[in-house]
């Protein structure tokens, strides 16, 4: 059975997206897209959103590392002697360790997303004079 067929029979014929086009003309015109295909415009935008939202994680998860140490100070002498101790100390390491990898993480993801972005928009201007120069041509 082709793939529409089994599309068609699991959704219906008439369902939204039933019909899938990739880098096609033959799809319905889009924003300022005359050629009858799908606009491809990328900004850069989204990518310095999620930039953004990487930091604010970065900052909080470094705050939490701070609060954890804040917070678990004079635990092991307070505790000292109780069986449970060397699991609590276990448990704080394991945290500590998580957020750690947390915060870097999103560090690394930051400076990705707005290169990233960066990159793309670029690229969209390059695109929209190239396409310009073709136009005028």
């Amino acid at each position: 059975m082709a793939l529409n067929a089994k599309w068609g029979e699991l959704f219906g014929d008439d369902s939204p997206g039933a019909r899938m086009t990739l880098a096609s003309t033959d799809g319905p015109p889009g924003a300022g897209n005359t050629g009858g295909g799908p606009d491809l415009e990328v900004s850069e935008g989204p990518w310095t959103t999620a930039a953004g939202v990487a930091n604010a994680l970065n900052t909080s998860s470094a705050s939490a590392l701070t609060e954890l140490d804040t917070a678990s100070e004079g635990i092991a002498g307070g505790a000292a002697g109780f069986t449970s101790t060397p699991a609590l100390e276990e448990v704080r390491t394991s945290w500590k360790g998580r957020l750690a990898s947390v915060r870097d993480e999103c560090l690394r993801l930051e400076g990705a997303l707005k290169s990233a972005g960066k990159e793309f928009g670029e690229q969209e201007i390059r695109n929209k004079k190239r396409f310009e120069g073709q136009a005028s041509k």
